[in-house]
């Protein structure tokens, strides 16, 4: 809560390693051990008393994995990119840990080997990257080391301990993990005379192969064969109030090993990007087949280098299809600075092709001054064969300059120009043929131990303008202002001021068949957000909006409660209620989303995850339960149910079914090592 305060309880760190493994050993002594918290026993779950360790593997200052656990041994890993302010939650890999708890504290072990990390090796030495901590999760207390400044983040590889590893032999271990699948099925069915649905159901029965194999230590090898993911957790439902797409985050395990390095973003949004691996098998949100394909992650030399092609089959109306994305990055300038490229392809087996090129640096000028550059090109076979092709209107570049740190005073301005044909069909795109500038101006200030509160940001300041290139004319524009304030208990209370502007040329079509007609539309919001520290077992985070919308209004109220009962069993819930109203064309509608998630845990290694949704939209109730049971890493036994109801039965005629789809199916995992 204070930088460089007293620490309360006293924790000790030791770290070890022989020819095989990393060692971290933390005793967590407490004065008060009636009041450690575990919040729950689900892998990856992070909430409650922890002890984490940090590697930054390649002493890249930009990546690093984390190692997480809590009184009860649960297992978290995590995999940080762009200097610890992306992480991505969905990885996984090989590593041990156990735990007790007694009247001195609690106590912990983890075994993590080097087959798991991979590094570069120079001279018999390697040199790693090192952070630890012990999180107090009832007092909100972090004891870090090395000591960090609030203002750098609590996981930044960029201000790691450097160590020196000597006498590490290259271990390269083949992992092999086939799956079994059966199940069954029924999907709902249109009658041939119309008059009702019939239902199709079928056997589910598949087999597949993963494979794993360390090339060096710093490089690594996935092949996969007829790939499955059944077992993934459902996309939560979410309702569009934009003019763009919705995007969806990855959560598929395979696309997980150093997904950080194919990051390539091509506007301040974060969502639009050169390679999106969601593209790869799925359509629509429907699952298209995967045959196979390898992928090759590491580092050769100075080189980090990505590989990935996959191949799908043919399905109903899509043909199969070939995607690859090779992702090359070096250190460049000085140790936080990169230069780097990308190429994508996506090609069918009719001879249709998509393929798009990027190349993008970021350099530390001084200080924390940060200036980054991304060019990026994609060719279409259609613009080709009509000879269509024009070199800049089918590119994008942007340019950022950027002070990173959050004590004081920091800045963001970005310039990013596209062009009308630029549309790589591996990535994600919003806008084409604009030109959009972007920046901000923060102030933050840290209090120390004078106050209650942590962080208390009182000036953050957001621009956006977006031309068309075609008039200059404004597109989109928005001004807004924020205040934050975050207490040393975790609570953190936030309010905006948003003035927005959009010019539609064309019609904004919203559920219920609401219309907003073309012209130039400006609007002002209020927004508000409250969460509650997460040390609290009954904890409540609310937030919303209100004020105008186009030439209407808009009510937006979203409230997320959860509730820790015990380590065995946690219950969370999130609800979005939509107002929205054209008084002027008498015209509105209302949207609610409901999503309830019980989880619960026998131990560290049978679990239930369970996501109940319901949207007034889609007339709809979606249920994707999922009960795992882990013998080993790597060796998993997964039941899945999947069903789609229909609330509104008589919206169609004939009557929809109540049930659309409803599947079941057993999946089992074993990992054998070479």
């Amino acid at each position: 809560p204070t930088f460089g305060g007293k620490m309360t309880e006293r924790t000790e760190i030791r770290i070890a390693y022989d020819d095989n493994f990393l060692y971290a050993a933390g005793c967590m002594y407490d004065s008060d051990p009636s009041k450690i918290l575990v919040k729950s026993l689900k892998r990856d779950s992070h909430n409650g008393d922890c002890f984490i360790i940090l590697l930054d593997t390649f002493n890249d200052n930009e990546t690093a994995l984390l190692f997480w656990t809590n009184p009860a041994g649960i297992r978290a890993d995590y995999a940080a990119s762009n200097d610890g302010n992306s992480f991505n939650g969905d990885w996984n890999t090989f590593w041990d840990v156990a735990t007790v708890q007694n009247e001195q504290g609690w106590f912990a072990e983890m075994r993590i080997p080097f087959s798991s990390l991979g590094f570069q090796t120079n001279e018999d030495k390697i040199v790693m990257g090192l952070s630890t901590s012990r999180l107090i999760g009832r007092k909100s207390e972090r004891h870090l080391f090395p000591a960090i400044s609030p203002g750098k983040g609590h996981f930044t590889p960029s201000e790691a301990h450097d160590v020196i590893l000597e006498n590490i032999q290259s271990q390269k271990p083949v992992y092999i993990t086939p799956y079994a699948l059966a199940g069954v099925g029924r999907t709902s069915q249109l009658a041939p005379d119309a008059t009702g649905y019939n239902f199709n159901r079928e056997s589910l029965s598949d087999v597949g192969l993963d494979v794993k194999y360390n090339l060096t230590s710093n490089l690594t090898l996935d092949v996969t064969a007829n790939t499955d993911f059944a077992q993934v957790e459902a996309d939560d439902q979410q309702i569009n109030l934009t003019r763009f797409s919705l995007f969806f985050p990855e959560k598929r395990q395979f696309f997980q090993e150093r997904s950080g390095l194919f990051s390539f973003s091509t506007q301040a949004s974060n969502f639009d990007r050169l390679f999106h691996s969601r593209q790869i098998g799925i359509n629509d949100g429907s699952a298209i087949p995967i045959i196979g394909g390898v992928r090759v992650v590491g580092r050769m030399g100075d080189w980090d280098v990505g590989f990935l092609d996959m191949q799908t089959t043919r399905s109903d109306s899509i043909t199969s299809e070939n995607f690859g994305v090779i992702r090359l990055r070096r250190k460049a300038f000085n140790a936080y600075s990169y230069i780097g490229g990308m190429a994508t392809s996506r090609v069918d087996e009719d001879g249709n092709y998509n393929i798009a090129y990027g190349f993008d640096s970021s350099t530390r000028l001084f200080g924390d001054e940060y200036l980054n550059v991304k060019w990026s090109q994609s060719f279409d076979k259609q613009l080709i064969a009509d000879n269509e092709f024009n070199f800049l209107n089918s590119s994008l570049v942007r340019i950022d300059w950027e002070r990173r740190q959050d004590v004081g005073i920091n800045y963001f301005l970005s310039f990013a120009r596209g062009g009308p044909d630029y549309l790589p069909r591996m990535g994600f795109v919003t806008r084409r043929d604009f030109t959009e500038i972007t920046g901000s101006f923060n102030y933050h200030w840290w209090p120390g131990a004078r106050t209650t509160f942590r962080t208390v940001s009182p000036f953050q300041l957001f621009g956006l303008a977006v031309l068309r290139n075609a008039d200059k004319t404004t597109e989109s524009g928005l001004l807004e202002y924020n205040s934050d304030l975050i207490w040393k208990s975790g609570a953190e209370l936030g309010f905006d001021i948003e003035l927005h502007y959009e010019d539609l040329q064309t019609p904004l079509n919203f559920p219920g068949n609401n219309i907003v007609p073309p012209g130039n539309y400006t609007f002002l919001q209020f927004a508000g957000n409250y969460d509650m520290a997460n040390r609290h077992l009954l904890k409540m985070d609310l937030s919303g909006t209100f004020g105008q919308f186009y030439d209407g209004w808009q009510t937006t109220i979203e409230i997320e409660p959860s509730w820790s009962v015990s380590r065995f069993f946690e219950l969370r819930a999130d609800y979005e209620y939509n107002r929205i109203r054209f008084s002027k064309r008498d015209q509105g509608f209302d949207s609610h989303i409901f999503r309830l998630r019980p989880q619960g845990a026998l131990n560290t290694k049978f679990t239930i995850s369970t996501l109940f949704q319901f949207s007034s939209t889609e007339n709809s109730i979606a249920t994707n339960l999922r009960v795992r049971y882990n013998f080993r890493e790597g060796n998993d036994l997964w039941i899945v149910y999947n069903e789609n109801l229909n609330t509104n039965r008589f919206r169609e005629t004939p009557a929809l079914p109540v049930s659309n789809d409803r599947s079941i199916i057993l999946k089992y995992t074993h990992t054998f090592g070479l």
